[in-house]
């Protein structure tokens, strides 16, 4: 049997956590292929944040929040 020697390096390896919590939300049918179609199967989630993010900063800016 071959002998493979354990690192001792704490490093961790793969990508750093993106400190988000997961929630549900529920599309209207097409706004998931929609966004897909835009920028990708494997960056819906970052496009929704980013737009969730930007809509906050909008109407969290004092006197401009759409009532």
């Amino acid at each position: 049997m071959t002998h493979f020697p354990i690192s001792n390096n704490p490093r961790r390896m793969g990508r750093p956590p993106l400190k988000v919590k997961p929630i549900l939300v529920r599309l209207p049918e097409g706004v998931p292929e929609r966004i897909d179609a835009l920028v990708g199967k494997n960056k819906r989630a970052e496009f929704i944040r980013q737009a969730i993010e930007a809509e906050l900063a909008k109407r969290e800016k004092p006197g401009e929040a759409d009532e």
